[in-house]
């Protein structure tokens, strides 16, 4: 198996291990107050802090497989130059717009590790991170996209199977 496999998989367990705990913690806590008029303490911060996760990872997988929200009406009409100008200039907007995303981020750990959730008592700094996670993750499949793209993998370009 290839490492990008690799991770890609273990990506999906941990989505999946989130929407795991995702459900035992609102589906237990409903049974709880249902039958018993009590519930888990944990149950709403523990759910909200899961969603975050699962959000954040989420996002790298559709960015990893070009799935995410994408408006190319123009883009895709476009062949040679003009293509790989706009590919470009899209990618530089991308950078622009992760480099904000993980300087905030970075900003919002930095200040969550003296402050406290009201329940849990785990530092804020670990709902923040993972949009840290996200924005690296992201940049640096945007630097492995750019390189596929300098060798000659531009998406929507041929392959090697195919050139032959």
């Amino acid at each position: 198996m290839k490492p990008a496999q690799a991770l890609k998989h273990g990506i999906e367990a941990l989505l999946a291990l989130c929407l795991l705990g995702m459900v035992v913690c609102v589906f237990g806590n409903v049974l709880l107050r249902y039958f018993w008029g009590t519930g888990w303490v944990v149950s709403e911060e523990l759910s909200r802090l899961l969603f975050v996760w699962l959000v954040c990872l989420s996002a790298i997988l559709a960015f990893g497989e070009n799935k995410h929200l994408g408006f190319d009406l123009v883009t895709a009409r476009l062949k040679g130059t003009s293509a790989a100008v706009f590919r470009w200039l899209t990618r530089g907007l991308i950078a622009l717009a992760l480099y904000y995303l993980i300087d905030g981020s970075w900003s919002q750990v930095l200040v969550g590790l003296d402050s406290r959730s009201p329940v849990m008592n785990t530092p804020l700094a670990v709902g923040a991170a993972g949009t840290l996670v996200m924005g690296v993750c992201m940049a640096m499949l945007l630097v492995l996209q750019a390189w596929d793209d300098l060798r000659g993998n531009a998406p929507g370009s041929m392959t090697e199977g195919e050139r032959s």
